[in-house]
């Protein structure tokens, strides 16, 4: 558990590293180079900083320990601080549809060529961003990780917007300067669009929304390797930050003590937790088969 939970602090470091750069080389080269859409990239980096920095906040508390006032964890957090990112998304979508609406009725020069080649190098440098912190996502199973990996989705696609806008403007001439304020009006639909597909499973997660139908399934299969358990009749998982808690009802031989179906039941929690790390707790109910169920 720890052990992911290092992977997800390395990886929120390297997103407010890298934005934190990115941030200060597309400001420069957006106010030298005549091109508001660089601007506004620069802007949602730097926003980028700041929601990467509660990820980290978000990651650290989640994976704190129960304790008395939170038997549970800390776990549900995590979507919170999600909650916190997609607010910061919107709020850069916001001022760049803003800015870039005032900068399209105002008169400005052609952004310069070397504009693109800055852009080009972004585009390529946040995707990759993207893909290692998304990786990163799915083993720790964070839901924070996950969100600041498609702000780095979200910029390369303003990168990408930016980047088209500037060439049309430079390559079409005079009439065609506004090409890449609109392009970024563009990109902060879909910022947007993105912040939405960010805030769904975070609301999945803080609601115990059922989404874990092959999670059950190999819990299944591991219950049915148990020595003496017969059956599982109900299986739920919900996950809590980077890691999950399993409720579960498992069958076993109604003639059999008491002793020894708790006995069942601890081996099958040792087999769940040895097979899947991020299990955190299971609990366990345990009912006598069909054929011993009978009121007496």
């Amino acid at each position: 558990m720890n052990s992911k939970k290092q992977e997800a602090i390395k990886a929120t470091y390297f997103s407010i590293i890298g934005n934190a750069a990115l941030a200060i080389i597309k400001g420069i080269t957006g106010v030298f180079g005549n091109s508001y859409a660089l601007i506004a990239d620069a802007i949602e980096s730097t926003t980028d900083v700041f929601s990467s920095a509660l990820v980290l906040l978000g990651i650290r508390y989640s994976t704190k320990p129960a304790d008395e006032n939170h038997p549970y964890g800390h776990g549900k957090a995590e979507p919170l601080i999600t909650f916190a990112v997609v607010g910061f998304l919107l709020i850069s979508a916001t001022i760049i549809a803003y800015e870039s609406i005032v900068n399209i009725q105002t008169p400005h020069k052609i952004p310069e060529k070397y504009t693109l080649i800055v852009l080009g190098i972004i585009v390529i440098t946040k995707e990759l961003f993207y893909r290692f912190v998304s990786k990163k996502g799915d083993e720790t199973k964070s839901t924070s990780l996950k969100a600041d990996a498609w702000h780095h989705r979200s910029d390369a696609i303003t990168s990408l917007m930016a980047f088209l806008g500037i060439s049309i403007a430079i390559f079409m001439g005079k009439g065609y300067e506004t090409a890449d304020d609109w392009a970024a009006l563009l990109a902060s639909g879909f910022i947007v669009y993105n912040a939405y597909l960010i805030f769904r499973p975070a609301l999945g997660e803080i609601m115990d929304e059922h989404v874990y139908d092959d999670f059950t399934d190999d819990i299944r299969k591991i219950a049915n390797e148990v020595p003496g358990a017969i059956n599982i009749e109900k299986c739920f998982v919900r996950k809590a930050g980077l890691f999950f808690h399993v409720d579960l009802h498992l069958i076993v031989n109604g003639e059999i003590s008491v002793t020894k179906g708790h006995s069942i039941a601890h081996d099958l929690k040792e087999q769940l937790q040895e097979n899947f790390p991020e299990i955190v707790d299971v609990l366990i109910h345990v009912e006598p088969n069909d054929d011993f169920r009978k009121i007496t």
